[in-house]
């Protein structure tokens, strides 16, 4: 799992973690160090442990001070108002915001204690064993079988394609809906059905992480709680992190909660997204420790 070099080509195919290297530093590098006030460790193991991390585009400061621990084999729910950075943290998880010209990280990453931006790192790699569902469905114009082995075929992933496609359509409660039209355009399908299948798609390539990011948003209840049903049983297998708008979304699906809100950078002189509070859901859902976080869950703004 860690030591990736980096390669100048982005298209050049990554290399794999080297998994016992993680797996004797993971428990040592991930206790939580000397941290902000927000930052309270969760009972379980840490996937992730984040340290001071600030996110600029430019000159602004996106994000500032962010240090907490994500547990492994849990769902993390993240909410905020809107412009509070919660989807720009989000990325930081499998360096997406690499990709924005403007972006710069600073801080610490560490995922199985490895610091995802320490400069022999590929990010390519990086994407392949953490996952992202986005929150528009985005299936590719091809088939329902190619989208799935889309991942797989450009990592080249060794074994049988039919085999991994149908494991991954049925970890995402999919394949019993599409056995029989496997070779039919994506597009053909519901919206619901759609995102099941981006599930699915980054399932294949078999990552320890999901990231999601408002996946239920553009989807009707019932699909809503078809995908919801759907985190808590892929919980058991992938670690989940979740930036929702829903509060009551967060509540139901999630272990660890954390609440970002917009505060004034004296220093810059601008706004930017800062954690209030981090805490186990029911916590901070029914006793918050910090006034703002019961001013949003209790619906006074937001």
């Amino acid at each position: 799992m860690p030591y990736v070099p980096m390669h100048p080509d982005p298209l050049t195919e990554p290399t794999e973690f080297n998994s016992s290297r993680l797996e004797t530093q993971a428990r040592a590098d991930t206790q939580p160090t000397a941290a902000s006030a927000v930052a309270e460790p969760p009972a379980r193991d840490s996937i992730f442990g984040v340290r001071d991390l600030d996110v600029f585009y430019g000159q602004h400061r996106a994000v500032r001070d962010v240090t907490f621990d994500l547990p492994e084999h849990e769902i993390t729910a993240l909410i905020g108002p809107s412009g509070c950075g919660k989807s720009t943290f989000l990325r930081c998880l499998n360096r997406m915001n690499d990709l924005i010209p403007s972006a710069r990280v600073d801080g610490e990453v560490l995922f199985h204690g490895e610091n995802l931006y320490a400069r022999d790192i590929d990010p390519v790699a990086v994407r392949k064993r953490i996952g992202m569902v986005f929150q528009k469905p985005n299936p590719f114009p091809k088939s329902i079988f190619d989208n799935v082995a889309f991942g797989p075929r450009v990592s080249g992933m060794k074994g049988d394609m039919a085999e991994i496609v149908e494991q991954a359509l049925r970890r995402a409660a999919l394949w019993d809906e599409v056995k029989d039209r496997l070779k039919t355009n994506a597009f053909g399908m519901s919206g619901g059905q759609q995102q099941r299948l981006c599930i699915a798609r980054a399932l294949a390539t078999q990552p320890d992480v999901l990231l999601m990011d408002e996946p239920c948003s553009a989807l009707d209840p019932i699909s809503t709680g078809r995908i919801e049903d759907l985190m808590l049983e892929l919980k058991q297998d992938y670690s989940i992190v979740i930036v929702t708008h829903n509060m009551q979304q967060a509540a139901r699906v999630s272990q660890m909660t954390a609440f970002f809100t917009v505060e004034l950078d004296e220093q810059a002189g601008h706004r930017t997204g800062a954690v209030v509070e981090y805490a186990p859901t029911e916590k901070l859902f029914t006793s918050p420790d910090d006034s703002r976080t019961e001013d949003y869950v209790t619906g006074k703004f937001g």
